[in-house]
């Protein structure tokens, strides 16, 4: 398979800047290193010196088009094809052929050249790509008719900006480098003013940028690499969904706004239980005063939150993070250093910025703890401590006496390290601070007072409130490390089957996603891919016609990423779109995944409808190939015969006799005879396999129909041997079809038997069918190739073309099978083959009866052939 051919692309922001003439200095480069190159098409324009780096370089000849009584040149794409460089200059990708070439538009014939393998530099200005059409419109007024859909170009291997200030353009333009001088001041005074051009500059520079973010992104992620690049500013902001958010936001749209292209994203952590401590209302303001300023809103859970916002922020490459300064007061400061400390410390080289607001130190509601345990098993330990305390204590009351203090120590610790492992960290320091009091008022003198007597004692219950609190601490530790662990494991095992469904190709896309959904308890799962044309943005995220639904599974489909609760770009087209709960940001590597073998499935079963509908083209082309192959003797040989008598029988030179004579016209005959059934062959060939195959069919004796294929045969039947009994019922067939079949298996027949024992033709009834046997004692046909001699064009043995097309028996059968009947192979005993038709019968008896007298005889005649 010949592998497809690079394509590289010269960009410009108006015409004039030189692309022509850098692809030209390419090819002179390439041709220098000894690369074959050919300019395929190239405008010059009457550029002097653009038509002067043409020469050195082959030039393939343009072709003449006539349209509407005018002639037009285009590129040969032919003649490019047919002299097969390793490189072809073809200029104007944009460019829209003449009614009447191979196609529309000349990035269609790139395209063809690419596929034959061909390497193709061509040129292209930002004005005609789809996606800037109206943009350019609005700036210089002028509709640009001509242009490309902008996946062909941002599927180019590689883009070379050409560029040029709009002053040395302008120059340019005035020495009359670019047009003639009459043209020159009307183009200055239109579509060359220098705030056009700047603007068309830009949107060049810009659409390249994004081009090489994407393979910058597509680089960082087959590479694995999460470290931050700052090659471009990212800004984002953290949202609490307190009511500083929106100072936070236009803060960082500030930032953002201080460096050209730089994009705005802003982010909500959500802890374990959803939108705890967060104000729903206020959240959805920030988040449509986010994408007002052109930015995109995210949202993500994570128990903790510094972790999961420099997570988000280093996997969008951020550069820049900012945060609300703490609203939480000094006291609280002293035992939590906060999220901004925190996030500061681990953030590497992600500045941060800590942004003071309205609302510092004023507090804020409290939010659910960060938890390892279940809330049952928290509720579970609260009531352990609350009774199991209580009666503890009357127990050893009632044992007063009996226990030292230090054993009391001990029961109590005990039953606080119960409280902890059912419950955690919060019952069991309950039941610590509780237990401490109990022992201080029931056991520890003066009893029934808070105080302690004995230095001893204090030591004591301060060692026992100390250990309480540690084994309580341990276990919550324990019980969340467990959970992560187990988290990890399933992450693992996730991952391990993803990869090994994507080494055999074998999970389908609807599969995959079900499989992303129950993973996740997600309610639904959408791929959507970005139509042609559509440039990426996140104002598109809420313009459904901007996307194409690929696959859904589980609840009504998102048709764009805004409509899910999370979107996770699978490439640079297409997005996974979650719907269910918030994506928690250890959850985000996992869905990335797959996301990516998504965009591999969807692609697979993409190649695989392709290769779908290329295998019958190509089987017809492998028939066609075969057809040619084979009937080219089987056409010449007659032809060659009929031809070589008559030209003798006209030639008054050549003495022949009447015997001569007659034999000649029987070669004559003979020939054109095969050729008549031959050409009849293929033709009823072609009706069966177009399903277009006419049929008359009636009840007919199989002793009319055996005689008359006979004859037809002329003297190569001679020795046929027939026997068909007087009494069998009639079938129901078509007359002529039957005959062909018949003639074509005895024809079949005819060739491999041995003159010493010619074929037998036979018939019976049996279980209201008819069955015609053709039988040979020829060399016979293996059982294992039985199904493949009713393919056409099938010779079994490899045989050459001298024994015919190989389309007898695969007509025979489509013949047979057309009138409701079956043709079966099977072994002669004592060698060769039988082939036995069957037909359903009329009624038993009525064969013979309205057969023609002279047929009976016939039939009785070769009956008793020996």
């Amino acid at each position: 398979m010949t592998a497809r051919g690079q394509l590289r692309v010269y960009l410009g922001a108006a015409p004039g800047v030189g692309k022509t003439y850098r692809m030209l200095e390419e090819g002179h480069r390439r041709r220098a290193r000894g690369t074959d190159v050919v300019v395929g098409f190239v405008e010059g324009h009457a550029r002097p010196h653009t038509e002067a780096l043409v020469e050195g370089l082959e030039v393939i000849p343009r072709t003449t088009i006539t349209y509407r009584g005018a002639s037009f040149t285009e590129m040969d794409l032919e003649a490019v094809l047919a002299r097969c460089p390793e490189v072809a200059l073809v200029d104007e990708l944009a460019h829209t052929n003449v009614p009447g070439s191979h196609h529309a538009k000349r990035w269609q014939d790139i395209q063809t050249l690419l596929e034959a393998g061909i390497t193709v530099v061509t040129t292209i200005n930002i004005q005609h790509l789809e996606s800037l059409n109206d943009v350019v419109r609005q700036i210089t007024g002028v509709p640009q008719r001509e242009t490309v859909p902008d996946a062909v170009v941002r599927q180019a291997d590689q883009i070379e900006l050409v560029d040029m200030t709009p002053e040395a353009l302008r120059r340019r333009m005035a020495h009359g480098n670019i047009y003639v001088p009459e043209k020159v001041d009307a183009a200055l005074g239109n579509y060359f003013r220098v705030g056009n051009l700047t603007a068309l500059r830009e949107l060049a520079l810009l659409w390249v940028a994004d081009k090489v973010d994407e393979q910058l992104d597509r680089y960082r992620a087959e590479n694995r690499i999460t470290s931050t690049w700052e090659t471009r500013e990212r800004v984002v902001v953290a949202l609490t969904g307190g009511a500083e958010g929106e100072t936070l936001v236009r803060r960082a749209a500030r930032i953002a706004g201080r460096t050209k292209n730089a994009d705005l994203l802003a982010v909500h952590v959500a802890r374990n239980d959803g939108l705890a401590g967060a104000d729903p209302a206020h959240l959805a303001r920030q988040r449509t005063l986010v994408e007002d300023l052109g930015g995109s809103y995210h949202q993500v859970v994570g128990a903790d939150v510094p972790a999961a916002l420099l997570d988000f922020a280093r996997g969008v490459n951020a550069t820049q993070l900012v945060l609300g300064a703490s609203r939480r007061g000094r006291f609280a400061q002293l035992f939590s250093s906060g999220v901004g400390v925190t996030t500061t410390a681990g953030s590497g080289p992600i500045d941060v910025h800590l942004v003071t607001h309205a609302q510092v130190r004023r507090g804020r509601r409290p939010t659910a703890a960060n938890r390892g345990l279940t809330t049952r098993r928290r509720a579970t330990g609260f009531a352990l401590a609350a009774a199991g305390l209580p009666l503890l204590t009357i127990a050893l009351t009632q044992a007063h006496g009996t226990l030292s203090l230090p054993s009391d120590i001990l029961l109590y610790l005990a039953a606080v390290v119960a409280v902890a492992l059912v419950g955690g960290l919060y019952p069991a320091l309950l039941a610590a601070v509780a237990a401490f009091l109990l022992l201080n008022w029931y056991f520890t003198p003066p009893v029934h007072e808070l105080t302690i007597a004995e230095r001893e004692n204090i030591l004591a219950l301060t060692v026992f409130l100390l250990a309480a609190v540690a084994v309580s601490a341990v276990v919550d530790l324990a019980a969340r490390r467990t959970r992560e662990a187990a988290r990890a494991r399933a992450e693992a095992e996730t991952l391990s089957t993803l990869a090994g469904s994507v080494l055999r190709g074998s999970r389908p896309l609807p599969a995959l996603l079900d499989q992303i959904r129950e993973t996740l308890r997600l309610t639904g799962v959408t791929l959507l891919e970005r139509r042609d044309g559509t440039p990426a943005g996140p104002s598109l995220n809420r313009e459904p016609a901007a996307w194409r639904l690929v696959a859904a599974v589980g609840d009504q489909p998102c048709l764009t990423p805004a409509q899910g609760d999370a979107d996770v770009a699978a490439d640079d087209r297409m997005s996974l779109v979650l719907r269910g709960h918030p994506l928690q940001a250890a959850d985000r590597r996992l869905v990335e995944a797959f996301a990516v073998h998504a965009a591999i499935a969807l692609r697979q079963e993409r190649l695989a409808e392709q290769a779908a509908a290329a295998g019958p083209l190509a089987e017809i082309d492998k028939l066609r190939t075969a057809l040619l192959s084979a009937v080219s003797h089987d056409l010449r040989t007659p032809l060659a015969s009929a031809s070589a008598a008559v030209e003798g029988l006209l030639n008054p030179d050549l003495p022949f006799t009447d015997e001569d004579r007659h034999e000649l016209l029987d070669t004559v005959r003979e020939s054109l005879d095969r050729l008549t059934r031959l050409v009849e062959n293929l033709l009823d060939m072609s009706r069966l396999q177009a399903g277009a195959l006419g049929m008359a069919p009636e009840h007919l004796s199989v002793a009319d129909s055996v005689p008359r294929v006979v004859d037809d045969l002329a003297g190569s039947a001679r020795d046929v041997r027939v026997h068909i009994p007087d009494d069998l019922p009639e079938v129901h067939a078509d007359p002529a079809l039957l005959e062909r079949a018949l003639a074509n298996l005895l024809a079949n027949a005819l060739r491999y038997s041995p003159p010493e024992r010619p074929p037998l033709i036979t018939a019976s009834e049996h279980g209201g069918r008819v069955e015609i046997r053709v039988v040979d004692h020829g060399p016979g046909i293996p059982v294992p190739e039985w199904d493949r001699i009713f393919l056409p064009f099938q010779r079994v043995g490899d045989r050459d073309n001298t024994t015919g097309v190989g389309l007898g028996l695969a007509l025979s059968r489509g013949l047979i099978e057309a009138m409701g009947g079956t043709l079966t192979p099977d072994t002669t005993p004592g060698g060769g083959l039988t082939m036995t038709i069957s037909l359903p019968a009329v009624e038993p008896g009525g064969a013979g009866e309205d057969a023609d007298p002279a047929v009976l005889d016939r039939v009785d005649h070769w009956q008793s052939t020996p």
